[in-house]
């Protein structure tokens, strides 16, 4: 899952989950972990731009940038998300 919070307001924005309803079908087609982030992460990112979100701070919470981190990330600036 992955989260799009507002931390002036302490608003989430937008989020995406596998388990999300709308997703089921296409992660269910997913043949390792790492194609699941990065379904979600393009989901994720066209949330973002229906809701005009251009730029966002990437927080990793203390994971390393690499491998469902970084599918996630590099499949929501695929949508034109800037990161």
């Amino acid at each position: 899952y992955a989260q799009v919070i507002d931390d002036s307001k302490s608003i989430t924005l937008a989020s995406a989950s596998s388990g999300d309803k709308g997703l089921t079908a296409e992660i269910s087609k997913a043949k390792s972990k790492i194609d699941k982030s990065k379904i979600v992460g393009k989901y994720l990112g066209k949330e973002l731009i229906s809701k005009k979100i251009e730029k966002l701070i990437f927080d990793r919470n203390g994971y390393r940038f690499h491998g469902r981190v970084k599918a996630l990330a590099d499949s929501i600036r695929e949508t034109g998300i800037i990161i």
